[in-house]
């Protein structure tokens, strides 16, 4: 393991110093939650004899003695590809954790939304508020002071980074996560946009798409691109929250379900030893080696959100200078849809995540001296599992990759940076994906052309109004306005009228699926329109230029000019599939460089 990156030491120590005094708050919370003794020791008789009056009468016994408790909160359901095999998990743990002397329970449940069914639709803007949703949920799943440990089983957009940051608040007990894995392969990802593009055109039948998106997404587990989902579990695993290993292993093989005995008798056998509880393992240090990941890997834009979010649960405050900054020195090394034609499963079959920690680590780029819940050092989580005689044994990532068009060492990167660039100017701040660019399109300028929704893009791209160079502006996006739903149908009429020869982007205060790519696009623009950001003064035909090499987004307007133009205002229908019970979320969300979270104005 080489020595520290001395520009990821420097962002390291630069996070620690600007979180001083918020992380010592937190710890100290944490300790004496901790110093409080065992969970259950200030629960008199009647508060016990309900925590396992359900339970068998063997682990009753166990419960009632002092065994270790572990506490099992799902995202589980039946409808979502990627939680629906989280529904034999918890007999799983509860075996695994009787055979360690140790008892489970399901402490409770939170919601699992996807974003790929809502994708477009009203119930879309309450996607990012239910991250907030589901870390309060986690909360009260763990407010019975019951549980030793905790296993978290979730996979998807919003659900691990709820489940981080509400698992956090008891993060004096040591936590893992346990996801289900990646689908099976199915129609290429490169067909499947080429789909979506002619449907836009008018040269493909809505028969003709169903029957694509049926071919991609067609059985149990995760969606094989690297948007959101899978970005996750990178980030799991090289913060150290996993098993080894355990991110991309498909459900319903006997592998998948070995790791998931593991991970419950894992964190029994922490939780014995009393060590590497959530709190101490989720610092600086874990935080930097998660926007690492998400450099190499190419990894959703969302995580500009979550993870200054789940930082700021942690007491530490992470900005988007800070993932500008590591983007600069951190090598692209996978190329995963959006950013190349492979998917998830090539990815893990090429070498995975085994093969790119290990290639961080020797490059300098990780810190390998933090805990972590799954192994003694990060240096376990460049190993891989397999199953020997049906026991589970870990074995060194192969020594090259198996298919360089998709896994590279750091000595021979896709690109020389991570790919995520921080855009500053006289409309804000906004962050651009350039990874999944093609170096033409990186920068671009053109003339405004204004829109308050993504209907109201789509409806004048179908009436033939776009065919020329446009930066399209959706504002009004942000998190206060609507909840920042994702603006994911944009990118196919939009790519139409790249290939067309127009030079195109994106303007907006709200945010794109982790899955887009192809067009230049500012994103997550702060402040927002709400707010009365410049994007809220903005007219049609206004020059704008977004530079994804120089770091910027302007307006060529004078800002004297700018400032003298009246705010846009909006009115949007902001009922309908439950958007009214979350008006009083989406007025106490934070700014996007916050986290757009209700948490956000605390650290």
């Amino acid at each position: 393991m080489a020595d520290l990156h001395p520009a990821i030491a420097e962002v390291t120590a630069r996070i620690a110093a600007r979180s001083k005094s918020s992380r010592a708050d937190y710890l100290a919370r944490m300790h004496e939650a901790r110093a409080s003794g065992r969970t259950r020791t200030p629960l008199d008789c009647g508060n016990l004899a309900h925590a396992c009056a359900a339970a068998p009468d063997s682990d009753k016994a166990k419960f009632l003695t002092g065994a270790v408790n572990i506490g099992i909160v799902t995202a589980y359901n039946d409808m979502l590809s990627a939680h629906q095999p989280l529904a034999a998990y918890p007999d799983i743990i509860k075996q695994a954790a009787r055979e360690a002397g140790a008892t489970a329970q399901v402490a409770g449940g939170v919601p699992a939304m996807c974003d790929g069914i809502t994708q477009g639709q009203p119930g879309m803007e309450l996607s990012l508020l239910s991250r907030d949703v589901i870390a309060l949920a986690t909360a009260v799943s763990l407010s019975h002071n019951a549980f030793d440990a905790v296993l978290c089983l979730g996979v998807c957009d919003k659900i691990v980074p709820g489940l981080l940051i509400g698992a956090l608040a008891f993060g004096h007990l040591p936590v893992l996560f346990v996801p289900a894995g990646p689908m099976s392969s199915g129609l290429p990802n490169k067909e499947k946009a080429r789909v979506r593009e002619a449907f836009a055109r008018g040269d493909a039948s809505r028969d003709d798409l169903l029957a694509a998106e049926s071919r991609s997404y067609h059985g149990p587990g995760t969606c094989t691109f690297f948007g959101t989902a899978n970005s996750n579990q990178m980030l799991m695993e090289i913060m150290g929250l996993h098993m080894p290993g355990t991110a991309f292993v498909q459900p319903g093989s006997g592998l998948r379900d070995q790791l998931t005995r593991a991970a419950a008798q894992q964190v029994c056998m922490l939780a014995k030893e009393g060590r590497a509880a959530l709190g101490d393992i989720i610092d600086e240090r874990a935080i930097v080696n998660g926007v690492v990941g998400l450099m190499a890997s190419g990894g959703s834009t969302n995580h500009t959100l979550h993870l200054p979010a789940i930082a700021r649960a942690a007491g530490i405050q992470l900005e988007w200078e800070d993932f500008d900054a590591i983007s600069r020195v951190t090598p692209l090394l996978a190329r995963i849809y959006p950013n190349g034609a492979a998917d998830v499963n090539h990815f893990h079959a090429s070498g995975g995540m085994g093969f790119l920690i290990r290639e961080l680590l020797a490059g300098g780029l990780l810190h390998g001296d933090v805990l972590t819940a799954g192994g003694s050092a990060l240096q376990n989580y460049a190993q891989e599992p397999f199953l020997a005689d049906g026991k589970l044994v870990w074995r060194d990532t192969p020594a090259r990759s198996l298919d360089p068009d998709v896994l590279r060492p750091a000595g021979n990167p896709f690109e020389s940076d991570g790919g995520l660039k921080l855009l500053t100017g006289n409309l804000g701040r906004a962050v651009m994906k350039v990874s999944a660019l093609v170096p033409e399109h990186r920068v671009v300028e053109a003339p405004a052309r204004i829109f308050h929704s993504q209907e109201e893009f789509l409806r004048a791209f179908k009436n033939g109004e776009l065919n020329s160079d446009l930066i399209a502006v959706l504002r009004f996006q942000g998190p206060k306005a609507n909840g920042m739903p994702e603006l994911h149908k944009l990118t196919p009429p939009l790519a139409v009228l790249q290939e067309k020869g127009f030079q195109v982007g994106i303007v907006s205060d709200g945010r794109m699926s982790g899955a887009s790519g192809r067009v230049p696009a500012a994103i997550h623009l702060t402040p927002e329109a709400l707010d009365g950001g410049p994007i809220a003064r903005l007219r049609d035909g206004d020059i704008i230029r977004i530079d994804g090499n120089g770091g910027t987004v302007c307006v060529h307007v004078p800002m004297e000019d700018l400032t003298r133009r009246e705010l846009a205002v909006n009115h949007p229908a902001l009922y309908g599939s439950g958007r009214e019970l979350f008006a009083n979320l989406r007025a106490s969300l934070s700014s996007a460089d916050r986290g757009a979270s209700i948490f956000g104005s605390t650290a």
